[in-house]
């Protein structure tokens, strides 16, 4: 399919093939949520932990003699059961990591590209270069009209990353580096000409990069 490339001022200066293998394959719910669920997943931190009994300060004391007093048997003031004693079953720290398989997340990524085709919300624009400075990357975004976006671009770049790190409502991907949740939740989907092609060729059916 075709679609407008635009200028960083936001005219229309040509056109751009998206491949119909990525971009215009047959949306699979699944797959996306899939691909959703282990981005939120791979992020959650999992330091969660509580103190047990035995990691609790104190209690090494029995608190009274086993017999003659009345009350329950006890054998530490650090007791689950007790006021300042340890926790049972509590949290303990894990990886949360969902890792789906190649294949998998390369059809998921193709859904969800289809998905964005499919609502209009792919925007190309002509590749560009910036100096570093957030009001270079925040014209551009209001010359095509973005209210909540990512921008992918075909490689690193240090200087664009740190040029969108400011602005709330548009993140930064490479083609090395795409985020599915990122790009689930934006508005607009905002593609450099370069990456296009990385996107055509890693993302096809078969592909082996």
């Amino acid at each position: 399919m075709k679609v407008d490339k635009y200028s960083i001022e936001g005219k229309v200066v040509g056109s751009v093939e998206l491949s119909d293998a990525v971009f215009g394959v047959e949306v699979n719910d699944v797959l996306i949520y899939e691909l959703v669920k282990s981005a939120n997943a791979n992020i959650r931190q999992g330091t969660h932990k509580v103190k047990e009994r035995g990691e609790v300060r104190g209690g090494g004391i029995k608190p009274w003699r086993q017999k003659g007093t009345g009350r329950a048997r006890a054998g530490s003031s650090r007791s689950p059961i007790w006021r300042g004693g340890g926790t049972i079953f509590g949290p303990r720290p894990r990886s949360y990591r969902i890792d789906l398989p190649r294949n998998m997340k390369r059809s998921a990524y193709r859904a969800l590209f289809s998905l964005k085709a499919r609502e209009g919300s792919i925007k190309v624009i002509e590749d560009f270069t910036v100096s570093g400075k957030t009001k270079e990357v925040a014209k551009i975004g209001t010359a095509l009209a973005v209210s909540k976006g990512v921008l992918i671009s075909g490689g690193e770049d240090a200087l664009l990353k740190r040029s969108i790190r400011n602005i709330p409502w548009l993140v930064h991907n490479s083609v090395n580096r795409i985020s599915g949740k990122d790009i689930f939740y934006s508005k607009n989907l905002i593609i450099t000409e370069s990456a296009v092609k990385l996107l055509n060729e890693r993302y096809a059916e078969g592909a082996t990069k």
